[in-house]
């Protein structure tokens, strides 16, 4: 019974090909989402490794942060952007679960990131929620905390304002744009907890300086961030 399950799911996929989501390449039936190829050999940073790499240095001088990471290198027209683009605006959610395991199981290993008690995602406006139909940041939390001994809280960094695209903004006018665009509703939560922050993508950290200038308010809070791409 076995071996007919598996002629059949051959069989299904070779008339239906399934496509990595990255390289789009058809997927055998032992492959989810990702190709065998594609989920050894994307762009990883290995900044789970590297305490002072790109990302951590965005942040020197404006936020006081233990530690920031990103899974891999974002380069336009790679592969890394094909897989963004099915994962936030074709629907493909699961896509965000499964990089969060993927950056769990490095960030696990790492001293700085597996003491997080909470994984906090960038949060969506209710009206670009409602559009999309989920937070990508949120999928790639639920990931990061299935490997990590933390929990996720989607509801306590809101977001009070929707604003505009970022996109061909400077860092200066994107910091502008996010300024007090985020609020903690329940500081007392987070209070002496230390906080995983995650968003999909970093280029200027301008997003993510914003939330966290909001959150170490919280009294004894300490911050990391993660995030699925750097963009250089």
């Amino acid at each position: 019974m076995q071996v007919l399950r598996t002629y059949l799911g051959d069989f299904v996929s070779l008339i239906f090909p399934q496509l990595c989501v990255a390289c789009r390449a058809s997927l055998m039936a032992n492959e989810d989402l990702l190709c065998t190829d594609c989920l050894y050999n994307l762009p990883f940073t290995n900044f789970h490794q590297q305490p002072d790499n790109s990302v951590a240095r965005q942040f020197w001088g404006k936020l006081s942060i233990n530690g920031a990471y990103a899974l891999y290198y974002f380069n336009k027209g790679g592969h890394i952007q094909n897989m963004m683009h099915q994962f936030k605006y074709n629907g493909m959610h699961k896509i965000g679960n499964l990089l969060g395991q993927i950056a769990g199981r490095q960030l696990s290993q790492s001293v700085v990131f597996n003491a997080a008690d909470v994984i906090i995602p960038v949060p969506l406006h209710k009206k670009r929620l409602r559009e999309r139909g989920y937070n990508q940041s949120a999928c790639f939390a639920e990931g990061l905390a299935q490997k990590l001994d933390a929990t996720v809280d989607i509801d306590n960094l809101v977001r009070r304002v929707a604003t505009k695209t970022q996109t061909h903004k400077s860092r200066f006018a994107r910091f502008e744009n996010m300024k007090e665009v985020f609020e903690v509703a329940r500081p007392d939560d987070l209070a002496g907890k230390h906080v995983l922050l995650v968003d999909d993508i970093v280029t200027t950290g301008s997003t993510l300086e914003a939330c966290g200038i909001e959150l170490l308010k919280v009294p004894g809070l300490t911050l990391s961030i993660a995030t699925i791409a750097y963009a250089e």
